[in-house]
C-alpha cells in the first residue's frame, strides 16, 4: 500500500495596507488613515452606522484642533522667548541696580576689592565706608578722574589703622564734577556693559563682574 506524503507549507504574508506611524503617536493623519482603512475593510452587508461614523469624524476634528492649539502655543512660547531676549539686549547701556550696598568681611579676608560707577567726571570727592550702625569707619580721597567704573582695594583697616571686625559694611561715594555739581553713587549701581546667555540663564556685565539678570532690582537711564 502506497503512502502518499503531502508536505504543506504555510506561508504568512504581510499586508501591504498597514498604517505605519514610526513615532507611535496617533496624529490626525494616522487617525484619518485608520478611519479610511476601517471604511474599506467593513462588511458591505453590515456597514458602520451613521452615529458611529459621526463619532469617529468628531474625534478626528477634536484631535486636529488640539494639535493646532499646541502648535500655536509652541509658536507663542518661541515668540515670547525671543521678545524677552531682545528686551534684555536693549538694556545694554542703561543703569542696573542690584540693591547690594554692603561688602561682607569675614575673618579670613585680608583685603576687599570693589567697583564704583561714577556717571560724571570727578573733580574731587571721597569714598565712604560705614558700619551697620551708620558710623563712618574709613574714607578714601578721590582725585580728578574721568567718569566710568573705578576699582578700589580696601585693606580692611579703619581710619585709625585698625583692622575692622568681621561684619557687613556699606560703601558709597560723594563727589563733585568739574562744573561744581555734587553727586553721589553707591555699591551695586553700574551700567550694563554687555549681556551673556549661558545654560539658559541671562547674565549682565556690571562693573568687572557678570551678575545673573534675576538679581537686578531696577534698570533705569542715567540722569547725570
Amino acid at each position: 500500500m502506497a503512502i502518499n506524503t503531502i508536505n504543506q507549507t504555510t506561508k504568512t504574508t504581510t499586508s501591504q495596507d498597514q498604517v505605519f506611524n514610526p513615532n507611535s503617536q496617533l496624529d490626525k493623519d494616522a487617525f484619518l488613515q485608520l478611519f479610511i482603512k476601517q471604511l474599506e475593510m467593513q462588511d458591505p452587508t453590515n456597514p458602520m452606522d451613521t452615529d458611529k461614523m459621526l463619532d469617529e469624524t468628531a474625534q478626528l476634528t477634536t484631535l486636529e484642533m488640539n494639535q493646532n492649539m499646541q502648535s500655536t502655543l509652541d509658536k507663542l512660547a518661541n515668540q515670547l522667548s525671543t521678545t524677552q531676549e531682545l528686551n534684555t539686549i536693549n538694556a545694554i547701556g542703561k543703569m542696573a541696580d542690584t540693591g547690594e550696598r554692603y561688602l561682607n568681611v569675614t575673618d579670613s579676608d585680608t583685603t576687599k576689592d570693589f567697583d564704583l560707577y561714577f556717571g560724571d567726571d570727578i573733580s574731587s570727592g571721597e569714598v565712604i565706608i560705614k558700619n551697620k550702625q551708620g558710623d563712618i569707619i574709613r574714607t578714601f580721597p578721590l582725585e580728578a578722574h574721568t567718569k566710568g567704573v573705578l576699582s578700589f582695594d580696601w585693606d580692611l583697616k579703619d581710619d585709625n589703622g585698625n583692622r575692622v571686625p568681621s561684619d557687613t559694611y556699606e560703601v558709597t561715594a560723594e563727589y563733585t564734577s568739574p562744573d561744581g555739581t555734587q553727586h553721589q553713587t553707591a555699591l551695586g549701581a553700574y551700567p550694563i556693559e554687555s549681556i551673556k546667555f549661558e545654560n539658559g540663564e541671562v547674565y549682565a556685565k556690571l562693573g568687572s563682574n557678570y551678575v545673573p539678570f534675576s538679581q537686578i532690582k531696577e534698570i533705569y537711564d542715567w540722569q547725570g
